[in-house]
């Protein structure tokens, strides 16, 4: 690393160990066992937004060039990078795919000076077929372009800036997750869609090039016993019972292992994956006063937990490790929460992972079109049209994606009227998309840049700072305070550059932690009072200028006592957890 970062984290010095960067197998819920990682040093050049170009420099992927890990440290718009890599031997009997878990905002992709792939959006995973571009033997060549005009174009970016202000925040650009290799048969599975109930799985498995073949799937106790099998054809779901079901839930994050076959007509393995899955529902209840409420597999249960923005002060929006991305969602669950709203940013696949394991309910944002926040608070006109296409595309791009996550129990198409349009239309889209979760349609409906409540979607989302919000909503929807709290303290040593700011400001780690339990017991009274399902409190860590963390940008100190912390959050959790009324 050449660009030392203005705050390290106790991971920066473990970004890159022996040559490798992010080694972990990065889709954890479709294995298979032959893979190359290609992170790593590539070569790299670089054209600004005024022009100036940069040659011959050497980037260490995936973190993006504006990042202190990348060995960069500086804003690009077209981004080259190229490096070679060699086929393992063994590997030439079936298919090589090239896999990208995200590039931001255009990428194109070439091997060996033949085009391979050209993809749009900066949150989704894409992959091409190279089996027929690579050469008999040795070395094989990788070109990435990258197109990136940040929050002055017309693609999703949530919360990036070029010029980073408040609660806006360093913009990335280029490669940022894991790029990998595969080897897979020609008839191969390509993706799991994975659908659960409180008695067994419904599991399709897409297949490339399938021609008369049967899908097997076996679902198993960790590591054990089996406990269901069916077959059925590709594309179609399959149906797996499971006679005596252990429920996924944040108290039992409990996952049932999955293997997945392709058979031929004789009954050989074509190809044979590994998953894993939990069982679980999530929808609306009545309790006994009438009110629709958030039901968990079922039984009520509030929803409680932090603004995760997922920013870094070494790798912006990459995180430097796979301990370190684990690192904020153990601290989620110490500090009593059973919820993470993924604030406007989809993380890579291992994120995901380690919420099912740990269990902690994802609400998942649909990162936003730019915005102008420093308009007079109320609506602001439609986004474009090419910006509304890429808008949806992204976000039926990331449904798929994500669509057999256990633990993500809620969507959210906008966000205080960031970008917003067409609300009902999209909410009711999103809900045929996936009806098996709940859609939140605007977060923070009530204030900022949001539309007129449209009615639309599953629960009504009240953003008051500090507040809590106290929606007083009444018809189908669940209420829930989408966001408040972002009480604010500055550590010396732990703050990014620049002027501080929090919805209200404290001054010693005691003060804060008093301050929380005050707007906690609040919040108790307002679940108590009326029927709150969930509550969002702003945020896991300060990012940037925003003080407003549970813990310091560099994830080094806690800056609330986090025992208090922790009794007062479960006490919320518990007080919202009430009958129903059958």
């Amino acid at each position: 690393m050449t660009t030392p970062p203005v705050l390290s984290t106790p991971w920066t010095d473990r970004a890159e160990q022996d040559g490798r960067v992010l080694p972990d197998y990065p889709r954890p819920q479709l294995v298979r066992e032959h893979w190359l990682n290609l992170n790593g040093r590539w070569e790299f050049s670089s054209r600004s937004a005024d022009g100036q170009e940069h040659r011959g420099e050497q980037i260490l992927v995936p973190f993006p060039p504006e990042s202190a890990l990348s060995g960069i440290g500086r804003p690009a718009e077209r981004l080259w990078y190229r490096r070679t890599f060699e086929v393992p031997p063994g590997w030439r009997s079936g298919r090589v795919l090239l896999h990208f878990g995200a590039v931001d905002q255009v990428a194109t992709v070439w091997v060996n000076h033949q085009l391979v792939a050209r993809h749009e959006g900066g949150y989704s995973a894409f992959h091409a077929d190279i089996t027929d571009v690579l050469r008999p033997d040795g070395e094989q060549e990788l070109v990435v372009r990258a197109d990136d005009e940040g929050n002055r174009g017309t693609f999703p970016v949530g919360k990036q800036a070029n010029q980073p202000a408040g609660i806006l925040y360093t913009g990335t650009s280029g490669i940022w997750q894991t790029v990998w290799l595969e080897a897979v048969p020609p008839v191969h599975v390509e993706r799991l869609d994975i659908g659960s109930d409180l008695r067994g799985l419904d599991v399709t498995a897409h297949v490339a090039r399938p021609a008369g073949q049967r899908v097997e799937v076996v679902a198993a106790e960790p590591g054990g016993a089996e406990v269901a099998r069916a077959s059925g054809d590709p594309g179609e779901p399959i149906r797996l019972d499971v006679a005596h079901p252990r429920l996924w839930s944040p108290d039992d994050p409990y996952l049932y292992d999955l293997l997945v076959r392709v058979l031929g007509e004789d009954g050989a393995v074509v190809d044979e994956v590994t998953s894993y899955a939990g069982l679980r529902t999530v929808g609306l209840v009545r309790d006994t006063e009438g009110r629709p409420r958030i039901a968990l597999n079922g039984r009520i249960t509030f929803q409680h937990g932090p603004l995760d923005q997922g920013y870094w002060p070494d790798g912006i929006y990459t995180a430097p490790t796979d301990e370190a991305l684990r690192f904020d969602l153990e601290q989620t669950r110490e500090l009593g929460f059973n919820t993470v709203r993924k604030h406007a940013k989809v993380e890579p696949a291992r994120w995901y992972y380690w919420t099912d394991r740990l269990g902690l309910l994802v609400w998942q944002d649909i990162p936003s079109l730019p915005v102008v926040l420093d308009n007079p608070p109320g609506p602001q006109a439609a986004p474009v049209e090419v910006s509304q296409r890429r808008f949806e595309a992204e976000l039926a791009a990331i449904v798929t994606q994500l669509r057999g996550v256990t633990s993500i129990v809620a969507w959210v198409p906008f966000n205080e009227g960031w970008g917003e349009y067409d609300t009902a239309r999209v909410a009711k889209e999103l809900k045929e998309m996936d009806p098996a979760r709940l859609v939140v349609a605007d977060s923070g409906v009530n204030c900022c840049h949001s539309h007129p409540d449209s009615g639309a979607g599953d629960v009504y989302d009240d953003h008051t700072y500090v507040g809590p919000g106290r929606p007083l909503v009444h018809d189908h929807r669940a209420t829930v305070d989408g966001e408040y709290g972002g009480l604010g303290l500055v550590l010396e040593g732990h703050v990014w550059p620049g002027e501080p700011m929090a919805y209200e400001m404290t001054t010693t780690q005691d003060e804060l932690t008093r301050r929380y339990a005050e707007v906690s017991e609040d919040l108790e009274t307002v679940v108590r009072g009326l029927g709150l399902s969930g509550a969002i409190y702003t945020q896991t860590t300060d990012v940037e200028n925003e003080v407003n963390g549970l813990l310091t940008y560099d994830r080094r100190i806690v800056k609330v006592t986090l025992s208090v912390a922790a009794e007062r959050n479960r006490a919320v959790i518990a007080a919202g957890a009430v009958d129903r009324a059958d």
